[in-house]
């Protein structure tokens, strides 16, 4: 980290792992460079711009450095939030000991905080290859000392959400389990994967591709009932897979207009790297086209609205979740009678 360098940085990408990773090596450096730090991570979702920076300028008397990390920068919309974190990232550029990091799913957040930040310090996170998955995997089994069969490994991608922080979560009992010298069966992945699964917005809505109202139903009970979780999250979530079906409708709509197809290759470069992604997107997108994926999206962000200014949060999301399979009930209906 040069002594030049605006200390702030914008990682986005939805290699949720590979991110967290290269945060907590920043958070190592900074820590090396500044000595203690008061350490925080932050919402944009639950807290406003002004109280971030406020911990960035004041901190801790017993801290020696600051660092504050934002997930859900895309969330940081407000024009107001927009200029007063786009101001203090322009007057930063000789700040001692406050470093801030603004982390997002999404591939990019408002235009003017992007400007803002200095091109060296921006980095996106992209989903891994299949291929780059798979030798994760096996790289993580054999530094445990263990062995896995190739089904087990498509049975884990098939099984887990597409990061290597959800991968690492569903290898790591593996490994506590059966330890050195074993050989992981596609069968021992069936039976404990298949049954623990942490439920999560991703498995919504997988449950609502399908059209399956009921579980959709009883999954968002089981999140309503974790403390790890909360509507306003679930409504995240949703929108981010809304927003991948989008970019799935933009792509089919490319392959169309050029004569060609969605071919492997086209597929990895929009991200959808995992047979199960293109899969799930695919049935996704024969029950919501194009314009119900634009309405779909518009109704996600009015509930989240919603939820944020007004009681009965779960009502108003299950009411969301029913209005998602209903949007385009004529069409759904034939699809169903295929």
């Amino acid at each position: 980290m040069s002594d030049n360098t605006v200390p702030v940085w914008l990682f986005t990408g939805p290699e949720i792992g590979e991110r967290n990773a290269a945060i907590d090596r920043l958070r190592a450096d900074c820590a090396k460079r500044s000595g203690n730090l008061d350490s925080h991570v932050l919402y944009a979702s639950d807290v406003r711009v002004g109280e971030a920076l406020s911990l960035l300028q004041n901190g801790s008397l017993f801290a020696d450095a600051r660092f504050v990390v934002i997930r859900g920068a895309e969330g940081i919309t407000r024009k107001d939030e927009v200029t007063q974190l786009a101001d203090w990232i322009a007057s930063s550029g000789g700040a001692e000991g406050a470093y801030l990091v603004l982390a997002s799913d999404e591939v990019g957040v408002d235009r003017r905080i992007e400007a803002a930040v200095p091109k060296e310090n921006k980095r996106v996170f992209w989903e891994l290859f299949e291929d780059r998955k798979e030798r994760w995997i096996a790289d993580f089994f054999r530094r445990e000392g263990m062995e896995i069969e190739p089904e087990a490994v498509a049975a884990i991608l098939d099984l887990v959400e597409n990061n290597t922080e959800a991968l690492r979560a569903a290898c790591q009992p593996f490994a506590l389990v059966h330890g050195k010298g074993y050989r992981l069966t596609e069968a021992d992945v069936e039976r404990v994967l298949s049954h623990n699964r942490e439920e999560s917005a991703f498995t919504l809505f997988d449950a609502l591709a399908k059209g399956d109202l009921e579980s959709a139903l009883a999954i968002n009970g089981k999140l309503s009932l974790s403390k790890d979780s909360s509507p306003v999250q679930t409504i995240a979530g949703l929108t981010y897979c809304f927003r991948r079906l989008a970019d799935w409708h933009r792509l089919a709509a490319a392959s169309v207009a050029g004569s060609g197809s969605m071919d492997e290759f086209s597929l990895k470069k929009a991200g959808f790297t995992s047979k199960r992604a293109v899969e799930q997107y695919r049935l996704a997108s024969r029950r919501w086209d194009a314009p119900t994926t634009a309405r779909a999206l518009a109704l996600l962000s009015s509930t989240d609205l919603e939820l944020r200014s007004a009681g009965l949060q779960e009502t108003r999301l299950e009411l969301c979740l029913y209005s998602l399979l209903r949007a385009n009930a004529r069409r759904v209906a034939a699809m169903d009678a295929e």
